[in-house]
């Protein structure tokens, strides 16, 4: 039955299968932070595609952010790559794993998701991520934003 409050269809992640407690928390997190499905329903020649793209990204936006701990790759490199990384994430996410949650953070209602619900999720879940990043990097005293670097 269609629920009148939700924008679109409602959808059930793979990882949703049951799960209470821990094993669900660590689940959802995982399914935050990989952004590859298991189960795609889009044809295999643009699966392999991305996968390879996804892999030869992942090892860029990997190396960027250990030249950035280096001193080596400044703030605005990093947040190009940054950038670049989550619009092929969004692409990706479009194919396989194509929901977002609907309601508060601690629910467990999730609905199909539109190009902009995506768009949404991902640049937000990112920014926090490199956002994070960056600050860890900086109470280290480490990387692009050292106090050196800074005027």
């Amino acid at each position: 039955m269609l629920d009148p409050r939700m924008p679109s269809d409602p959808a059930t992640p793979a990882w949703q299968d049951g799960r209470t407690g821990a094993q669900r928390w660590l689940a959802e997190a995982i399914d935050h932070l990989w952004p590859w499905s298991y189960r795609s329903s889009h044809p295999a020649g643009a699966s392999r595609w991305l996968q390879h793209a996804g892999l030869l990204l992942g090892l860029g936006v990997t190396a960027a952010w250990v030249l950035a701990v280096l001193g080596q790759l400044g703030t605005y490199a990093i947040v190009a790559i940054w950038f670049g990384w989550s619009l092929y994430e969004v692409v990706l996410r479009l194919q396989g794993k194509r929901y977002i949650k609907e309601g508060p953070w601690w629910g467990m209602r999730f609905r199909r998701a539109t190009v902009m619900d995506m768009l949404c999720y991902v640049g937000f879940k990112n920014l926090l991520l490199g956002a994070g990043l960056f600050f860890l990097l900086h109470a280290l005293g480490i990387g692009p934003l050292t106090m050196e670097a800074l005027p």
